[in-house]
């Protein structure tokens, strides 16, 4: 059996919990490796893998801003076309003559002012007269970007305004991080998987939501296997299944050192390496992160969340949310800082994250009750985290950081 190597000196003392946020961070930007070409309607929330630089000019043309004319020389004009958006008009060659211009259309060569329709008149014959304003109407090649321009770096997170810039270059697909991804396995013999909680067993409610935190966090979920039985055979089958599909593999339960707790001894058979063994953080108590060789010798990572619901969302936060931005190409988040509506109390030598909801305003904190780490009533009525740092505590009026949940928009508004 294969011994785990330790990334802290002393497997008894448990990782201060922003240490090991980013043991987790670097973890994952270690292994962010690899690109792959995705077409344009598929790159939302994705990052790019090199920067975006321009094809072309951007305008590629000059470009009438204005319904109105392109002039030559002094007034008055004697109309001699018509140019429309996505046509190439001739030159204006004679000084006195105009075109009329839309709105997107490119300007003509000779061109010396465009007319705006409403600062125009038009007399019986037909002549054109009227003031170019000071400012030209039309857009000059270059002038929001020059070809081979770099418009984005390599991480950039892709968003729909990013895919437009892209589009407006001309692209038609762009090179991408890959996308993790995730798969679930929830441990105990206890668990039902349908109906009421009773007679000694308990309703899995981990299978159930850890996927769309994995989602919210930008991992594609594999799928979710379990309950898996409590012996140490049926893990390690649950596991190398997983690790064949899945960047990451997430465990609940199992991450103690009790009769029916499989886990080290599971990533000890199969050469794992713990990036993170315990953190010193409450509630959350105990979690790791490691390093496991996949089957095609690339590592893979398994996170075991503890089997406690609350627990396990914090693990999540802690460990498997800095992970998948590091593979993703993210920077680790900076916490925000709120103020504190109430006291909040400390842990003593372990950081507490105290579940909490937010104002109207997203200024301030408050906690929330129902709160034990198998709880899940403060969850749903939360909106993240206030973090009191080790020897600690918060009074109301206090600035202090903030991790939140990854909410969408308009979720407990």
């Amino acid at each position: 059996m294969t011994s785990l190597s330790l990334v802290s000196a002393d497997q008894n003392l448990p990782v201060d919990w922003e240490q090991a946020r980013r043991l987790a961070y670097q973890a994952g930007r270690a292994a962010a490796a690899g690109a792959e070409e995705i077409p344009l309607t598929a790159a939302d929330g994705r990052t790019l893998a090199e920067p975006l630089r321009a094809l072309t000019d951007l305008p590629a043309f000059p470009t009438s801003s204005i319904d109105g004319w392109a002039v030559r020389g002094s007034a008055p004009w004697r109309p001699v076309g018509r140019v429309l958006a996505g046509g190439s008009p001739p030159p204006l060659a004679g000084d006195g003559t105009c075109v009329e211009i839309a709105t997107g259309a490119m300007v003509p060569d000779g061109a010396t002012a465009l007319v705006r329709i409403e600062d125009s008149t038009t007399d019986d014959d037909g002549l054109v007269s009227g003031e170019p304003r000071r400012i030209p109407d039309w857009r000059l090649p270059g002038e929001e970007a020059h070809r081979g321009e770099e418009l984005m770096p390599t991480g950039t997170a892709v968003d729909p305004a990013v895919i437009g810039v892209a589009a407006t270059c001309g692209f038609e697909s762009l090179r991408v991080l890959p996308e993790p991804r995730a798969a679930l396995l929830v441990f105990g013999d206890e668990l039902l998987t349908a109906g009421p909680p009773g007679a000694g067993r308990v309703r899995d409610s981990l299978g159930p939501q850890v996927p769309g935190w994995l989602r919210r966090y930008g991992a594609t979920v594999t799928g979710v296997t379990g309950p898996v039985k409590d012996t140490l055979v049926a893990h390690l089958d649950a596991i190398r299944a997983g690790l064949e599909v899945a960047d990451l593999v997430c465990t609940t339960g199992g991450t103690m050192h009790g009769p029916v707790d499989h886990l080290h001894p599971a990533l000890a058979e199969l050469g794992g390496e713990y990036i993170v063994n315990t953190v010193a953080v409450r509630p959350g108590f105990p979690m790791l992160l490691a390093r496991v060789p996949g089957p095609d010798g690339r590592p893979r990572f398994l996170a075991g969340l503890p089997g406690n619901p609350q627990s396990a969302v914090i693990a999540l936060v802690t460990l498997v949310a800095p992970l998948l931005a590091g593979l993703r190409g993210r920077p680790l988040p900076e916490l925000p800082r709120v103020e504190a509506a109430t006291d909040v109390p400390g842990r003593g030598d372990f950081t507490h994250l105290a579940l909490a909801a937010l104002d109207a305003d997203g200024r301030a904190a408050t906690p929330v009750g129902h709160v034990g780490s198998a709880m899940l009533r403060g969850l749903a009525n939360a909106h993240g985290f206030v973090v009191v740092r080790p020897g600690t505590r918060a009074t109301a009026g206090d600035l202090v950081p903030f991790l939140p949940l990854p909410l969408t928009p308009g979720e407990r508004s």
